[in-house]
């Protein structure tokens, strides 16, 4: 084989290669779980209004769909009592959502679920509820959530939470373990390659009860417009009351090169 041949066949390969990666990168952005960095906000395929709360017992596929709440799911404040637009069964999977404005109470799991590709455009009392026990595990792959005054997904129950390509903006806490639940567990929350936008005000990612034992992992977490470090990574509590701030090996697991800041 000549030079020149080595050439056009070492050409031809790596065009293959690229045109393979290139289908891989397609592949992925179309099924929503596009790392959060590259996080673009989808747009509705239709809007239909949710006037009682949907109790699914088995996995749906909304198409990206946006459901928003009316008549008594038609706010979106920080009251307690209010009620969810979804309820997902153990085991039920949800994909392809928005979460329009007013958003009640969002999502509660009662047993273990996997959300795929949701996004909240408003967040009302809550993103998502987690009220499974202690052997539940709740997956939360893809999607976003913006504009939640006070958290994003509440952990009620037991078990641990997986966090994964999630984009989250305008938020005060990404993830809290309840702190005054009448029913007390140990909690893990697992996060990995996620997006936080700062606000320029104080912010946590994720709050944990060191108390109870709690155990937080954080991996591959990326911080923008957060030139004055406001975004706390990992608070702990003793239940309500603050406990420290930062990485140890104990409850809140991650290296400082786990977070970087753009």
């Amino acid at each position: 084989m000549t030079s020149a041949t080595r050439r056009r066949a070492r050409g031809r390969a790596l065009t293959g290669a690229v045109a393979t990666l290139g289908l891989s990168f397609g592949m992925i952005m179309t099924t929503g779980t596009a790392p959060a960095g590259a996080a673009t906000w989808p747009s509705a395929s239709g809007s239909q209004p949710v006037s009682s709360t949907i109790n699914l017992t088995s996995s749906k596929d909304y198409g990206m769909l946006r459901l928003y709440g009316s008549g008594a799911l038609g706010t979106g404040d920080q009251a307690e009592d209010q009620q969810p637009i979804l309820t997902l069964a153990n085991g039920v999977t949800l994909k392809n959502v928005i979460i329009g404005a007013p958003g009640a109470d969002g999502i509660h799991c009662l047993g273990s679920c996997t959300l795929q590709n949701v996004w909240w455009e408003d967040v009302g009392e809550d993103a998502a509820t987690f009220k499974g026990g202690s052997s539940a595990t709740y997956n939360v792959v893809g999607g976003g959530a913006k504009k939640a005054s006070d958290k994003v997904f509440q952990h009620n129950g037991g078990g641990t939470v997986n966090i994964s390509n999630f984009a989250v903006q305008e938020f005060k806490t990404l993830y809290r373990s309840c702190g005054d639940c009448s029913t007390q567990y140990t909690r893990k929350v697992n996060l990995n390659t996620i997006e936080v936008t700062g606000t320029g005000s104080t912010a946590r990612i994720v709050g944990i009860n060191v108390n109870r034992n709690d155990v937080a992992t954080l991996r591959k977490i990326t911080i923008l417009n957060d030139a004055s470090r406001k975004v706390i990574p990992c608070q702990k509590y003793n239940n309500n009351t603050a406990a420290g701030v930062g990485p140890d090996s104990t409850n809140c697991l991650y290296a400082t090169s786990d977070v970087t800041y753009r």
